[in-house]
């Protein structure tokens, strides 16, 4: 399987400070790859350069096998794009702007794109300064979808949209991967991720931190476990377990909370031994693996998008 995307060491300054550093990575073809962070981490920087719209300051960035910067015009034939915020002339109603831009494409299936306005619960015939921001994304949505490019590139896509309609964008998403085209979006709606692709990179203070397969991170999060024994608990019989991190008295005498990385076999062994009568343990959620990625080292950098 061919690389849809790849960035080697790709950096991005902006004066003193740098919105991207040495990003590295690759996207193959037919998959769904997310890209989390918070604001200001670098993800819309890196779509950007990826598109052409911004020159990287060093290291290289192609789509296709297409240097990104060298070859835009024709990157961007490959791609349907979803900036963070899309905005257009206000006066135009949405029926117009999407057929201008499809125009711009050399004309699109018009099926397609009633299919998608429908699916979506858009009214095209309101001005754009009419629509609320969910449904200026749905907008922006129908814009990125409706020639069937090999690859799209979304920042944050779903802001803005109702439940039903993330879960209709959810649905689309899964018709593209299931077609063999591409998808590279960036979020900070964990379920979402999760739902909804093969891989994740999480960038903080414009660096990759971690590039992994969803179901891998969740492996790496603490698990929060909480016994309850027939009599007085001591914490020393858990204090040191590998791979226990920290031991405190529950609710009560009886009870102990244990927050512990890896396997739980070995606990749960040893509660047993002291005959523990209630074991309860909260499997852990993308959200916590984000916000433990960004558990401040240094005061953070400036960074710019």
């Amino acid at each position: 399987m061919s690389l849809s995307i790849q960035t080697n060491q790709l950096t991005k300054s902006y004066g003193r400070s740098r919105g991207i550093i040495d990003v590295t990575f690759g996207i193959q073809e037919g998959e769904v790859f997310g890209f989390l962070g918070p604001n200001g981490a670098g993800k819309t920087t890196t779509m950007r350069v990826l598109m052409g719209l911004l020159h990287a300051s060093s290291g290289s960035a192609t789509i296709g096998g297409l240097d990104c910067w060298k070859a835009s015009t024709e990157v961007k034939k490959l791609i349907g794009y979803l900036p963070s915020e899309f905005s257009f002339d206000p006066g135009l109603r949405g029926a117009q702007i999407i057929e201008y831009l499809g125009h711009l494409r050399g004309g699109v299936d018009q099926s397609s794109v009633r299919a998608l306005i429908e699916r979506l619960g858009l009214d095209p015939s309101k001005r754009f300064r009419e629509y609320s921001h969910g449904n200026k994304q749905k907008v922006g949505l129908v814009q990125a979808f409706m020639h069937k490019p090999r690859l799209l590139i979304l920042d944050e896509p779903t802001s803005g949209l109702d439940p039903l309609n993330q879960q209709e964008f959810y649905h689309m998403v899964a018709e593209v991967r299931a077609d063999g085209r591409t998808v590279f979006l960036s979020s900070h709606i964990l379920p979402e991720v999760e739902q909804t692709c093969d891989r994740v990179a999480i960038i903080r203070e414009g660096r990759l931190v971690k590039i992994d397969h969803v179901a891998a991170l969740k492996e790496i999060r603490q698990h929060d476990v909480e016994l309850s024994f027939p009599d007085t608990a001591s914490i020393e019989w858990f204090k040191t377990v590998a791979g226990v991190t920290s031991v405190a008295q529950g609710a009560d005498e009886r009870t102990l909370q244990l927050n512990v990385q890896g396997p739980l076999m070995e606990i749960i062994h040893l509660a047993s031994q002291h005959d523990a009568t209630n074991i309860a343990t909260r499997e852990p959620t993308l959200e916590e693996v984000f916000l433990r990625f960004y558990e401040p080292e240094q005061a953070p950098s400036a960074l710019a998008g």
